[in-house]
């Protein structure tokens, strides 16, 4: 099944017309995803890729049947472009987009958070289900579809603990990576539930980073709920406190958000923690008891 998108999935690219939405759509339409149109005020009739652009994200949903949106607008108009995606009754939005304003992002949270739509990000690499659909950044021939679901914090950490993955003959179900900064759409949290629920996931890897706290809810989540097995990857441990390591959620204040105290909490969860990136894979076979 994989979660939140497959080969059904119809995708409108907001920002389709600028650099990055351009070079992205391509890359999403060789990958096989069906990208069905693109929005950008003031160009509509245009074409990206053979992709029609449309004024208004509720035209091009209607005109389409779009049922997902991703979104490489600058970050000043990024808010306006997620409120208008949700206002569509788009079920998945993913905004690319970083730098976005926290107190922004805090009142796009208000409204998207309490309702069915799922925002993924912003300042994320999206998501994707191998072999059936990718809205998102990231390199086409590093996922290979198989039984491991992926839930991730950082874009290249994903992209180099899939790898080692892919490399082991581990493929994946679904990997989405949530963003870096202090207010996003979607945590662990409410990606867990999903994961547990989808029969194709067999295990799942959980890549988080120093900040915040979400990785300890994942873990008070998993051992209450998860019956499926988890392992975990933890950057930033060598961080300094009040050093912000690449995230703008990645910073330690105080005593909180430390790698040591996400390791503990997932540790008496009783998920196995790699030293390494390149661990994951042992650990995952061993958790499959391949």
């Amino acid at each position: 099944m994989a979660i939140l998108i497959d080969e059904g999935t119809r995708v409108l690219v907001q920002g389709i017309t600028g650099r990055e939405g351009a070079f992205h759509t391509s890359q999403m339409l060789a990958y096989g995803t069906q990208v069905v149109a693109g929005v950008t005020p003031g160009k509509g009739g245009e074409r990206v890729e053979g992709v029609p652009v449309f004024e208004t994200v509720r035209d091009a949903v209607r005109e389409t049947g779009a049922n997902a949106s991703i979104i490489f607008v600058p970050a000043r108009f990024a808010p306006d472009a997620i409120l208008e995606a949700h206002a569509a009754d788009l079920p998945v939005i993913v905004a690319i987009t970083d730098g976005i304003p926290m107190h922004d992002m805090l009142q796009v949270a208000r409204v998207v958070r309490p309702t069915p739509c799922r925002l993924i990000g912003p300042n994320c690499p999206g998501l994707i289900s191998p072999g059936r659909c990718k809205m998102g950044i990231m390199p086409n021939e590093t996922f290979i579809a198989g039984p491991v679901g992926v839930v991730s914090r950082s874009g290249t950490l994903t992209y180099e603990i899939v790898d080692a993955l892919t490399r082991a003959g581990l493929g994946q179900s679904t990997c989405v990576g949530v963003g870096g900064d202090p207010i996003l759409g979607t945590t662990f949290l409410d990606l867990l539930p999903l994961f547990e629920a989808d029969p194709e996931t067999k295990a799942v890897v959980l890549i988080g980073e120093i900040g915040g706290s979400d990785e300890e809810a994942a873990a008070d989540f998993i051992a209450r709920h998860m019956t499926k097995p988890v392992v975990a990857f933890i950057g930033g441990r060598t961080a300094p406190p009040g050093k912000r390591m690449g995230h703008a959620g990645a910073i330690i204040s105080g005593k909180t958000g430390t790698a040591q105290a996400k390791v503990a909490a997932l540790e008496a969860a009783g998920v196995p923690v790699a030293e390494t990136p390149h661990d994951v894979p042992d650990l995952v076979a061993r958790a499959l008891a391949i």
